[in-house]
């Protein structure tokens, strides 16, 4: 049987979401931090731990099956991959920033200016559909100091909280591209049966985090319209409870509007709410 080979992040902010994502799976490996390769026990995989922007060209390659890195990584780099998965997390922007006192109100205004940045592909490519004509500093490292040694006017960086644009006296100005955790795979593999299987654990992963169990007590009489507040995953399940003329309804609710429908549920005659995380959900 054939062995995957998928490609993340050996340190940096991707690495530990990416392990924590693969061992949620199901996936029994190590993480080995002074190696390159991490064989999975119960599962046709190994792990290659690489540089994030090593990622997107081993996966165009075929040195490696799938890859988890940012968007911004693999447009940067410019290859041609599969997106075949987003995966919640990593999320950031990519920013034009300037010094706190630059009074400046349009990009047009860029012209001219000297920008530092790691991204030059998608900097260059964003001012040039703008009509802007900048002077673009390739910088690896600390691209946030460069306008107070006097190396550029303004940078285009990676912003998640904005904290360190504000330590060194910038403040962000356009927004360039969001990005988050993808997953890739190379051209035609997804349909390959073993990366459907590993596709549909981690989409499992990711629903079950999108969502909650909850069990609740509702009087048969309110029952229509606590049923019309949860489709479930197909619709809830009802059932009978010892006291009469009452019953249990087991149901998921999605995180994200989770506290609003919790109230309608009360409302509408909702008792003794319980909630659970959910581990996998699988369709």
């Amino acid at each position: 049987m054939k062995t995957l080979k998928i490609a993340i992040q050996k340190s940096g902010r991707l690495n530990e979401k990416s392990v924590e994502l693969l061992k949620n799976c199901g996936l029994n490996f190590e993480n080995y931090k002074s190696s390159l390769i991490s064989p999975v026990s119960n599962f046709p995989l190994e792990i290659l731990f690489l540089r994030d922007d090593d990622i997107p060209e081993y996966v165009q390659d075929g040195i490696a099956d799938l890859g988890i890195v940012g968007e911004n990584v693999i447009e940067e780099t410019e290859v041609e991959v599969s997106y075949l998965q987003r995966l919640g997390f990593g999320k950031c922007s990519l920013k034009i920033a300037v010094p706190n006192t630059y009074d400046i109100k349009d990009l047009s205004e860029l012209d001219g200016k000297s920008i530092a940045t790691t991204y030059p592909a998608i900097l260059g490519k964003f001012l040039k559909e703008r009509g802007i004509q900048a002077d673009i500093r390739t910088i690896s490292g600390s691209v946030e100091i460069s306008p107070g040694l006097g190396l550029s006017d303004a940078i285009c960086d990676l912003v998640s909280t904005g904290g360190t644009l504000k330590s060194n006296g910038l403040k962000p100005f356009a927004d360039v591209m969001s990005s988050e955790a993808v997953l890739i795979g190379r051209v035609g593999s997804e349909n390959e049966e073993l990366v459907k299987e590993l596709i549909q654990r981690i989409q499992s992963v990711l629903r079950a985090k999108e969502t909650k169990y909850v069990v609740l007590n509702v009087q048969k009489d309110n029952l229509a319209a606590i049923t019309a507040l949860l489709p479930g995953v197909k619709s809830p399940s009802v059932i009978p409870l010892a006291e009469e003329g009452w019953v249990a309804v087991h149901t998921v609710i999605p995180e994200r509007d989770f506290w609003d429908r919790i109230s309608q549920l009360k409302q509408a005659g909702a008792q003794g709410i319980v909630v659970m995380p959910i581990e996998k959900i699988i369709l």
